[in-house]
């Protein structure tokens, strides 16, 4: 054997795995997509084409043998399409996100997610209780910039008159409407952010957000006027307490990746449920932009008790028939 021929068998040698590995994730993607390809896959596929690139520049440049710089030019042709071929428009990228990524993303993290609704739920529940037994604790769940004057020293004429007039008779309730918003998509942000501190300050912000509204809830209840402020409550709620409780599931999924890594390192468990988690996260801040539109045009457009729940019930069949049929049977490689 000539020492040209033996220096690309050394170098073949050395370097075909990867090169074999780059044509295999070429060969299902030309094939199938970029879809077919998991998420590690995805994140080797660039590094696999910088380093055949370079076993061509290093091919060319000692000369090696035709054959061997002929598969390589065409093996880098093929992966250059597939790294850097043409994105897709925005138009196709946010559609993509919300038909496939999203949903896909709340089907695999579907049991932080019943958790966080279980605590979400819990905290109204016991806010709710607790106030009604004993209104004192209304200040320590509510603050007085939250309740505009809604506090259970107030009267049912007072709480039940902006419930159903439009400004400026119902200028204050649309002030606390405001701030609940504002408070909620605060919580959610949160929850999502201090998911890395192993999730432990998701559980009280999603228990202490639940008691501020079970709080309100037992002050009207007082009152009775339970439904009528459920119902207004219920047309940009369900959507917005929704958002809150996926932010809260995100900061549980990455949470997870931290404390249960599984077989995989840390690093990549942590990398994994973080995509999936921002994911998550990003999906919410739209939900928090229908709320704000549900609430901005419902408070002053439907006044009438039934609409109201029936809106509010209508948006979350939609959400609940959006994430079952667009995620169903879907789940984020590498994520458990």
């Amino acid at each position: 054997m000539t020492d040209e021929l033996l220096a690309s068998y050394r170098f073949r040698q050395e370097r075909q795995d990867r090169w074999q590995t780059l044509e295999a994730l070429i060969a299902r993607a030309e094939k199938r997509g970029l879809a077919s390809l998991s998420a590690d896959e995805l994140v080797s596929l660039p590094l696999l084409y910088r380093a055949a690139a370079s076993s061509l520049s290093v091919a060319r440049g000692i000369s090696l043998d035709a054959n061997l710089v002929a598969y390589l030019e065409s093996l880098v042709t093929r992966g250059y399409f597939l790294v850097y071929g043409a994105r897709a428009g925005l138009g196709t990228l946010v559609a993509r996100f919300f038909l496939r990524l999203f949903p896909t993303a709340v089907v695999t993290a579907r049991r932080a997610i019943l958790l966080a609704a279980a605590l979400l739920t819990g905290g109204v529940g016991a806010g709710w209780v607790i106030t009604a037994a004993d209104p004192i604790w209304f200040e320590a769940f509510v603050s007085a910039s939250m309740a505009q004057g809604r506090d259970p020293s107030a009267t049912r004429e007072e709480l039940a008159e902006p419930l159903f007039d439009a400004p400026p008779a119902g200028e204050q309730l649309a002030l606390f409407s405001s701030f609940l918003f504002q408070h909620n998509a605060r919580i959610g942000m949160l929850c999502f952010a201090l998911g890395a501190a192993f999730g432990v300050p998701v559980f009280v912000l999603l228990i202490y957000n639940g008691l501020a509204i079970g709080a309100m809830c037992a002050v009207y209840a007082s009152k009775d006027l339970t439904v009528e402020f459920l119902a207004w409550l219920a047309i940009h709620g369900t959507t917005e307490l929704g958002a809150v409780a996926l932010c809260g599931a995100a900061g549980f999924h990455l949470a997870s990746g931290m404390i249960n890594p599984g077989r995989r390192s840390r690093m990549r468990a942590l990398a994994a449920h973080g995509r999936v988690a921002t994911t998550l996260a990003v999906g919410a801040v739209g939900m928090l932009f229908v709320a704000a539109l549900l609430e901005g045009l419902g408070r002053q457009l439907v006044t009438d008790t039934a609409w109201r729940l029936g809106i509010g019930g209508g948006m979350a069949a939609i959400w609940c028939a959006y994430f079952a049929l667009c995620g169903r049977g879907k789940r984020t490689p590498g994520n458990g």
